[in-house]
């Protein structure tokens, strides 16, 4: 315990912000970096963390856990990685705000002797575990549907996510290779939607009235869809008598609109998305990695697709949510950890 102390300082040393002195608590501790939580997703990530650490703690698997939230940049992340360190926490969860820029406090935190896990926007640091989503592999096939269900041409929308953050990238990447198969599909404008309804809603309604027709909208997800589907349904004139295909993102919202949509007029889309319970999961991956289970350095998870098979089925889910499972530890030892 003394030369992780002595690892910690050495690590830290030079740094000019104060920190504040937390007690230690009964048992190892568990931290959250969240680089941004200004939509659903992170939102019900963050209590799928938090749910699942509340649990961990009332089985006696970890003493605590905490949980930091940031503003999306780079500079608030480094300075909350750095209070954790210093705290002396034993593992840390990082959902980044960079794939690159984190590398160092990152390498810091593993030679403080903590272990880091980077899950969903991961982290490129070697010594740090990842856990993530095939964000190229399900984005490309979930634009090729979009894209056939237009028959292959038209005039194409690009919504992005979370700007800076891996997994945009990642997803914008993968659309611009399956467009690259429909010479016929011409992109008219691309916006971030931030991954959130209102942004993503604000973006389409600010470029739709420059825009000639618009017959499909490649998206992100993260509750960016209903957003998207209202800017069509406000701004009226051909959109009221026939809307675009808009990919969906696993919001709960869309797809009770697009159930509704389908009743009226047989509309069809396809939902795909990244599963906010990877907070619950990567908990319980840390919990379990504490009591010393070996776990390889990349880890993948799945995503939840809708379909015209199970729609009606997801269409009775609760609004306001993001379509995810929880996981558990057995879970985790079943599908993620080696054997």
């Amino acid at each position: 315990m003394k030369s992780r102390i002595l690892r910690m300082f050495a690590v830290l040393a030079g740094c000019s912000v104060a920190f504040p002195v937390i007690a230690q608590a009964d048992g190892p501790v568990v931290a959250l970096s969240n680089s941004f939580f200004g939509n659903t997703w992170r939102q019900q990530m963050v209590t799928a963390f938090e749910e699942a650490g509340n649990q961990a703690k009332s089985e006696g698997l970890i003493g605590d856990y905490i949980v930091m939230n940031g503003d999306g940049s780079v500079v608030q992340q480094n300075s909350q990685m750095a209070e954790l360190i210093l705290r002396g926490v034993d593992v840390i969860a990082i959902n980044a705000a960079s794939e690159t820029a984190l590398n160092g406090v990152i390498e810091s935190a593993c030679q403080a002797g903590i272990t880091v896990i980077s899950f969903d926007s991961v982290a490129s640091a070697p010594c740090n575990y990842q856990l993530n989503f095939d964000f190229k592999g399900y984005k490309a096939a979930q634009a090729r549907a979009a894209l056939d269900m237009v028959g292959g041409k038209g005039n194409a929308i690009i919504v992005r996510g979370v700007a800076g953050s891996a997994p945009d990238e990642a997803m914008y990447a993968a659309q611009q290779l399956v467009l690259a198969d429909y010479p016929d599909v011409k992109v008219v404008a691309e916006v971030y939607g931030q991954a959130t309804a209102a942004t993503a809603q604000s973006a389409i309604a600010n470029v739709l009235p420059s825009l000639p027709r618009v017959d499909v909208v490649l998206a992100q997800g993260g509750s960016d869809d209903i957003g998207i589907a209202q800017a069509f349904q406000q701004y009226g004139g051909e959109y009221a008598e026939k809307m675009p295909v808009i990919e969906g993102g696993g919001g709960t919202d869309f797809v009770k609109w697009w159930a509704e949509e389908n009743v009226k007029n047989g509309y069809q889309t396809v939902s795909m998305n990244t599963t906010p319970g990877i907070g619950g999961a990567v908990l319980w991956l840390a919990a379990a990695m504490l009591k010393g289970q070996e776990a390889p350095k990349e880890m993948i998870m799945p995503v939840a697709t809708v379909d015209a098979d199970n729609l009606q089925d997801y269409a009775k889910l609760p609004a306001g949510q993001i379509i995810s499972p929880s996981y558990s530890m057995q879970w985790v030892q079943d599908n993620l950890l080696k054997n």
